[in-house]
């Protein structure tokens, strides 16, 4: 085999992570890994199913994949070992050994902040999380999230709507557009921003990828912030990575008789920053970026209306 394929082996395997990978390497060269026996593998820690799958890859999934790659000088494989991969996606716990990206794999390098929140938002809760993505972007920050219906799907447009930056990480193959009614904003970032995942092209959305795929959106980013989030949300998935990964935590306040804001007061009681206005975002991060908008971090005249504003309820 060829580094490509055995990549491409070594990504059909099931929960395989860097941390896997170098086990094994410590055992035998990079392309000598489909070699070993399979209790070899379960001897450096792989599980039997993870052993079988690289003794008996998807030949076919391998075989589009690779055919994806071909298609499009945009279509790129971020390894493990490849100059492109994220330094901040090393750090995490459990991190992909390869993404696939469509689009411009240079924003994997940029200051990324991660915005997540409910898949059925308020309507002020889907204004905030567009009118402040859009903000951030407009001061040099990439927009990144998983092109889920609701805060996600905001927080693409948001940063789109002024020509900013945004990330879209998914739970499934890139050649899969999921959920249906996100299909124009796939296309979307596809031209305009870059589209990741860590899954084969070829894999289907299915249910149990979703949550695993948030730890790449908060991977990648210095910080996460949360919008709307109920008691129960798959937004406190991403919170608890951001905690696991010693990254900023940002929650958005809402109203005790709102349900959607159960989520972000349990993360504020919790540590989470309370969050007004984008200032509290910036002040924490500290970054040095180059606002092309007026900044004020004294009178945060920049900041969105209050969640009380007339206009917006």
């Amino acid at each position: 085999m060829d580094d490509l394929e055995v990549w491409l082996t070594l990504l059909a395997i099931p929960a395989f992570d860097a941390v896997r990978l170098q086990q094994l390497q410590s055992i035998v060269s990079f392309r000598d890994i489909p070699t070993l026996s399979t209790s070899s593998l379960i001897e450096a820690g792989l599980t039997p199913l993870q052993a079988e799958k690289l003794k008996h890859p998807p030949l076919a999934s391998i075989k589009t994949a690779m055919a994806w790659l071909q298609q499009d000088p945009q279509h790129k494989l971020i390894h493990w070992q490849h100059p492109a991969y994220p330094a901040l996606l090393r750090e995490i716990k459990h991190p992909p050994i390869a993404l696939f990206a469509a689009g411009n794999h240079q924003l994997l390098a940029s200051p990324q902040l991660a915005i997540v929140g409910s898949r059925r938002p308020t309507p002020v809760g889907k204004q905030l999380a567009k009118d402040w993505a859009a903000q951030l972007a407009l001061l040099g920050l990439t927009v990144t999230s998983g092109l889920a219906r609701g805060i996600d799907a905001c927080a693409h447009q948001g940063a789109l709507s002024v020509q900013g930056q945004t990330v879209a990480v998914l739970g499934h193959g890139l050649l899969h557009q999921y959920p249906a009614q996100n299909a124009k904003l796939f296309s979307q970032i596809r031209a305009e921003g870059l589209l990741v995942s860590e899954y084969l092209p070829d894999q289907a959305p299915l249910a149990p990828l979703f949550p695993i795929r948030n730890r790449i959106v908060v991977g990648l980013s210095l910080g996460t912030l949360v919008v709307e989030a109920a008691e129960r949300s798959g937004s406190l998935i991403s919170a608890g990575y951001a905690a696991e990964y010693n990254r900023e935590l940002f929650a958005v306040p809402g109203s005790v008789l709102n349900p959607q804001a159960a989520g972000c007061h349990q993360l504020i009681q919790q540590g989470a920053k309370l969050t007004r206005h984008i200032a509290d975002i910036l002040e924490e991060l500290d970054l040095q970026l180059s606002p092309q908008i007026p900044l004020n971090l004294d009178e945060k005249n920049y900041s969105t209306k209050a969640l009380s504003d007339q206009g917006l309820l």
